[in-house]
């Protein structure tokens, strides 16, 4: 394999104009969004000087998306995909215009803060599952894992740049500034989602080939739950990030671990979450390494082993140095797990289930690292945060490697061979100027 193989595979922005609109919106999306996050936990702060409120962000945040994540794997199925993503991205811009608002008339109530917090994760919530899907129908099956790693470069950049870039804004203009570039943001993803060709869901006979006529109504959920048990593929992969994330999560630890070890420096701290993001944007940018190998059952199996022995490294690690680069280590595993996983949900999923399966594993990805940091730091506080987290990571790695060993099927899976041509005879072909594209990724 040539060095430019190893570096991130750019193929599907010249595949797909449509992928490629996506990728542009989703990711100024997601940069507004890292803008909106710093912004609301300091005006909170401002308004309440409480931890019990700003904590209470989080729970806005996280039972829209918990309750509605679901639904909207439902209507995903249900209706056309670029219709509901059109609907729920204007919703968003019309939240972040409400922010905007209340900020510019010094807004004093907190709870008006919160409501519009949970009305744009509500949002975001109903048309997750559909936003996933679009990948799978926008690029040929040799393609999706390296657009899907392409939108996590986006997602990690943000996350390291929008913060800085919030500290910057608010300083010198304040909130109304701040939630004003999160609304012109989101304006540029729903103009690309404008563009998007129509996205309904296919029918098929045998779960993999589309067919014609009426598609027969099932029951949502239990259609989405019967086709992950039905699909070893789908279960171990959904079983495997449930191990990482529940057994070794790490984040609710780091306040501790820090204060034992590092004389619980402020400073240290944000290193630890810095070099997590660092080792995960680094994966990104190499991730042709990964994307263009076709066992992706057992590239994530890897993965997610190395993510839960990385951080029983950091557990026992003295030096910082050696903390960061186990640390960096972990977040660079998360990326290749992430972005196999998604992209073998995706291709083993059959097009009318994918909405449901899609919510499903946007459930487990919002679910799995809370129940891990709530795990990790309940142990923590019955034995010693090294404890905690050698435990956690080697029994995460020890529950991957189970999965693996009674899952031939995700041990042997394949992504389907492409020709690196345009995508399938089933993905409207990319219409005009006036059509097509995207919207958030994550």
């Amino acid at each position: 394999m040539t060095w430019r193989a190893r570096l991130i595979d750019l193929r599907p922005l010249h595949t797909s104009r449509p992928f490629r609109d996506l990728w542009i919106g989703s990711s100024l999306a997601s940069l507004g969004q890292q803008l909106a996050v710093v912004a609301v936990l300091l005006q909170v702060w401002d308004l309440t000087h409480s931890s019990l409120w700003t904590g209470a962000i989080g729970l806005a945040t996280a039972v829209p998306l918990l309750v509605l994540g679901l639904i909207g794997g439902s209507l995903a199925d249900a209706v056309d995909r670029r219709t509901l993503v059109r609907a729920t991205t204007a919703g968003q811009v019309l939240t972040a215009a409400g922010l905007v608002a209340q900020a510019a008339a010094g807004n004093r109530s907190v709870l008006l803060l919160l409501a519009l917090v949970a009305a744009q994760s509500g949002c975001a919530a109903l048309g997750a599952p559909a936003r996933r899907t679009f990948p799978v129908r926008l690029l040929p099956a040799d393609q999706v894992a390296a657009g899907l790693a392409l939108q996590n470069v986006a997602f990690q950049a943000a996350m390291l740049a929008g913060p800085a870039l919030a500290g910057v804004v608010l300083a010198q203009w304040g909130y109304p500034t701040a939630y004003a570039i999160q609304a012109l943001a989101g304006v540029a993803s729903l103009i690309a989602v404008i563009r998007l060709p129509p996205m309904p869901a296919q029918r098929t006979t045998d779960d993999r080939q589309p067919v014609d006529g009426p598609r027969r109504r099932r029951g949502p959920t239990r259609g989405g739950w019967r086709i992950i048990f039905r699909r070893p593929t789908l279960w171990g992969s959904f079983a495997t990030d449930l191990a990482a994330t529940v057994l070794a999560m790490p984040i609710a630890i780091f306040p501790l671990i820090n204060e034992i070890r590092f004389e619980g420096s402020p400073r240290t701290l944000g290193l630890f979450l810095s070099a997590v993001a660092v080792g995960g944007l680094s994966a990104g940018l190499l991730s042709g390494t990964v994307t263009r190998l076709h066992r992706s059952g057992l590239v994530q199996l890897v993965a997610a082993t190395v993510w839960g022995l990385a951080l029983a490294g950091f557990g026992l690690a003295g030096p910082l140095w050696l903390a960061l680069c186990c640390l960096a280590v972990a977040g660079a595993a998360d990326t290749v797990s992430v972005v196999t996983r998604g992209a073998l949900v995706q291709l083993e999923a059959p097009d009318h289930y994918r909405g449901r399966v899609s919510s499903v594993e946007h459930v487990i990805g919002i679910a799995g690292p809370e129940v891990g940091n709530f795990r990790g730091g309940l142990l923590a506080s019955l034995t010693s945060a090294p404890t905690a987290l050698i435990v956690g990571g080697l029994g995460a790695a020890l529950s991957v490697v189970a999965v693996g060993l009674v899952n031939r099927p995700l041990r042997d899976y394949r992504t389907p061979a492409g020709d690196g041509g345009p995508p399938p005879p089933e993905v409207p072909s990319a219409p005009s100027a006036q059509e097509t594209v995207l919207d958030e990724a994550r």
